[in-house]
């Protein structure tokens, strides 16, 4: 059961990720500035991204004991919560990227490197980042109707999707990164217009399919109609979510910080981390897809109101995680010293890239299981506690200890970065403690009214 949700769940995140894989690495071809440039707009974006995850995931909760409870009024109203917040964001998103793009470029820019580079890095940063604002409609439909789909059952969609959208972005990137076939060489630019194409197809395919599948997935039906929603259940996935959107915001951005305060050693890091984190986020889809899994089967076994048998499930699931990251985490470290010499860049670079990587291989296990925590207590409406567990904790603790390492002491960026990132094992004792307690297990949707 938890293969046949999470499998299609990592097909989909690795061929997202393995795209942006190919994207990195062919940008990495054309040089190190453009490809940083690269890298820290899509650190920025990477903080929009994660605020509609946690958008979509608040009413995703609700979703997904609906769908237990066999109430397709309440997952239609579920789906259009998520519409509406997310149209919001994305207004909100293209506004702060539009009117501030090049300060916020600029503070990953600060550490020892060649002017002339780190203009330069500036410039097709912005320009990058500007090109990708024009995606973002299609992307938070994406969001919302696949985790909708997701919620339901129906990971192959979406994992279909994320497959074409694959092979347009790697064809658009071949014909515009280096202007094949008479095409401009566009470099950076190249890249993200190929990219926009991409999530225009991918939303396509996932929208046309759900409307022409109505009868296997009764909430589209109607779901344009109108936009009412009941008052009672807006305020409680209101309730429910704002603590998500607030905790993917300040995880993203905390996230970000940690990359500032990196950046301050020298020009060269930033580089290294964004090889390093090309390669890690392709194999960190196991885990992570086991977090979905565990959200949707968990929470549908609570909506249907079987506590025993989802507290049960939980522990298996999470084990399952646990060995999956074994595997995978190896085959990282076994990649490490092979994958940086994949880019046009120094010796010192890749070096550094190849022991991030292997740092990020010996984590994967610990960060598995606060990922599987953080889905565990998600999934029973506990939305304030994993606000407090995941995004607080990366606040008050991994941020302050990496801004005063990072500018209050000469510590060599390798002992850095591992103080920073093994501050994940205290969120795994947290989270170890809270699970057994069983305050996560709470059907939610238990006395509903969707009428």
């Amino acid at each position: 059961m938890a293969l046949a949700v999470a499998v299609p769940i990592m097909i989909q995140n690795g061929i997202t990720n393995a795209v942006a894989m190919l994207d990195n690495i062919m940008v990495g071809a054309v040089g190190t500035v453009q490809m940083t440039g690269v890298s820290i707009a899509n650190t920025l974006m990477f903080v929009f991204n994660l605020t509609v995850f946690g958008a979509v995931s608040g009413a995703g909760i609700f979703g997904a004991q609906f769908i237990g409870k066999g109430d397709h009024d309440g997952v239609r109203y579920a789906m259009r919560f998520k519409l509406m917040i997310c149209a919001l964001l994305a207004l909100l998103g293209i506004g702060i990227f539009r009117f501030f793009g090049d300060d916020l470029i600029r503070l990953y820019l600060t550490g020892q490197g060649q002017a002339d580079q780190i203009e330069a890095s500036l410039r097709y940063g912005k320009s990058y980042l500007d090109i990708m604002l024009v995606g973002i409609v299609p992307f938070v439909l994406v969001q919302c109707y696949t985790s909708t789909l997701r919620e339901s059952g129906q990971t192959v969609v979406p994992m279909v999707a994320g497959l074409s959208a694959m092979l347009v972005n790697l064809l658009g990137n071949w014909l515009l990164i280096f202007g094949r076939l008479g095409l401009p060489e566009l470099g950076a630019d190249g890249a993200a217009i190929a990219t926009v194409v991409s999530r225009f197809v991918e939303a396509l395919i996932v929208m046309v399919w759900s409307h022409c599948h109505a009868d296997a997935h009764p909430c589209m039906r109607g779901l344009y109609k109108s936009m009412r929603i009941p008052l009672r259940l807006a305020g409680k996935i209101a309730a429910k979510g704002l603590p998500l959107i607030i905790n993917e915001a300040l995880w993203a951005g905390s996230v970000a910080l940690l990359n500032q305060c990196y950046s301050i050693r020298s020009y060269d890091v930033v580089a290294a981390i964004n090889i390093s984190t090309t390669i890690s986020n392709v194999l960190n889809v196991a885990f992570l897809a086991m977090g979905n899994a565990i959200g949707i089967i968990i929470g549908q076994m609570l909506g249907a109101g079987e506590l025993e048998k989802a507290k049960e499930t939980d522990v298996k699931l999470i084990v399952f995680s646990e060995m999956l990251c074994l595997i995978f985490g190896t085959a990282l470290a076994a990649v490490s010293g092979v994958f940086p010499k994949l880019y046009n860049t120094t010796e010192e670079i890749r070096s550094l890239a190849s022991t991030f990587i292997l740092i990020s291989a010996a984590l994967m296990p610990v960060c598995s299981y606060s990922n599987a925590a953080y889905f565990t207590l998600r999934c029973g409406g506990k939305t304030l506690v994993t606000l407090l567990f995941d995004s607080v904790f990366q606040c008050a603790v991994v941020a302050p200890v990496a801004f005063v390492l990072s500018r209050f002491t000469t510590l060599p960026i390798v002992p850095l970065y591992i103080c920073c990132q093994g501050l994940e094992l205290i969120k795994c004792i947290v989270g170890f403690v809270m699970i057994r307690s069983g305050v996560w297990l709470q059907n939610i949707v238990k006395e509903e009214a969707t009428s």
